[in-house]
Order: C-alpha cells, then structure tokens, then sequence
C-alpha cells in the first residue's frame, strides 16, 4: 500500500460517525435480503468526501482501485469521485478501472454518483451495445447503471437509448429500477414532453406504479390524475 492510499484511508477512517454509520445501515438496506446486505460504513458525510476525493486527486489509479475494492461503502464513494476528477486527462485508463469493477459499484448512489459522470461521456461517440448487455444481466446493479448512464445523453438531448432501456425494463421486479426508469423518463419530459408522452401511452397501463409516478411526477395535476386512474 502506498504512502497517499494510507493517508486517505487514515483521514477517511478519522471522520468516522457512529451515529451517521448506523443510520446508514438501515438507510441503505443493509439487513439480510436487503438490496445492500453486508454493506459497512464510516458514516461520512458526501461533502467530507468530495472534500477528500479533491485533496486526493493525484492517486495513482492502481491506489484508487484498491480504494473502491474496499468493504466501506463510503471508501467506494470517494474512489468513485476521484476517478470522476481524472476522468477528462485520463479516459481510458479511467473506464478500465470502472468496468473492471462494475461488481462493487453496489449501491443506488454509487451508481447514480458515477454512470452518467464516467460511462456516459466515454460512450457518447462509441457503440452503446454494452449498456444493453448491462440491461439484460441479472445484476441489478449493472442494469440501474444501463438506465442511469442514459442520463448524460438526455441531457444532451438524445432519447434513443434511455428509451430503448426503459422498455426493456418495464417488467423488472425492483423498486429501484422502477424509480430509476420513471426518473429518466422525467428528464426526458422536461426536454420534450411529446416524446415521453408517446412513450407512456404505450404503457401507461401497464407500467409498475412507482415509476409511472415518477415519470409523470412533473405533469399539471389534472394530467396526472387521468393517467394514475388509466384514463388518459
């Protein structure tokens, strides 16, 4: 282990929270047959790590992997940051060490903190078909990283994949894709509200509960109202 992974892992352990850690286990589901089971936590806050993340930048990528193989959730988080922040001079190497560790990118705000910030800019002028073979595994993590990476495309104005994904997702059982799908069908509402509009009177009827009312979260009350009782 190397001199600056030993002081990151040192002030990062320093800020430990008691109280912030335990409220951490059952926020993140960490109970057996929760969607977080065996997770562990420090308890630091995002802003103390972004803080680190900064002040750590220059951590050799092979450090920064080491980081994010970490059984501490928050030790995840940072390594995500940094790699976030390296992201633009070192592109590739970065993704390398992204892909590579798809596993313990395990948690909804690890994948929310990092897809559409690293796989999102790397696949805008590339073949998207590893999103699709994401949204086919039986990971749920790996397919909530296939939904929240088309986020950095609608906003850039480009629906296709985020649409495409959606469908497939449809018929998935967990809420956190449920929420995740209805919250880019959201974002693509505040753009174009035809294009989600036609999305949803496709399957409006059908679609999982929770993420029909994220993705009409933001219609005028009447709208939403008409299309929560399915006559629309």
């Amino acid at each position: 282990m190397s001199n600056m992974l030993e002081e990151i892992i040192k002030e990062m352990n320093e800020n430990y929270n008691e109280k912030k850690a335990k409220g951490n286990y059952k926020f993140f589901q960490t109970h057996p047959g929760g969607y977080g089971e065996g997770d562990e936590f420090l308890g630091l806050t995002v802003p103390i790590q972004r803080k680190i993340a900064k002040k750590y930048k220059n951590l050799p990528l092979e450090d920064v992997e080491k980081l994010l193989q970490s059984k501490y959730h928050e030790h995840r988080l940072t390594a995500l940051y940094i790699l976030i922040l390296n992201f633009k001079k070192l592109k590739e190497e970065v993704i390398d060490v992204y892909l590579r560790n798809l596993d313990i990118v395990n948690n909804w705000d690890l994948v929310d903190s990092s897809a559409p910030y690293l796989l999102g800019p790397y696949l805008e002028d590339k073949d998207r078909s590893i999103l699709y073979e994401l949204a086919k595994s039986d990971n749920l993590w790996k397919q909530r990283i296939a939904i929240i990476t088309t986020l950095y495309f609608i906003k850039n104005n480009d629906f296709e994949d985020a649409l495409k994904i959606s469908e497939m997702l449809l018929n998935h059982k967990h809420d956190l894709i449920h929420k995740a799908v209805g919250w880019m069908l959201r974002e693509i509402g505040k753009r174009d509200k035809k294009v989600e509009e036609e999305f949803l009177k496709k399957y409006y009827k059908n679609m999982p509960r929770t993420m029909l009312r994220y993705a009409i979260e933001k219609f005028p009350e009447e709208e939403r109202q008409k299309i929560l009782k399915g006559t629309w």
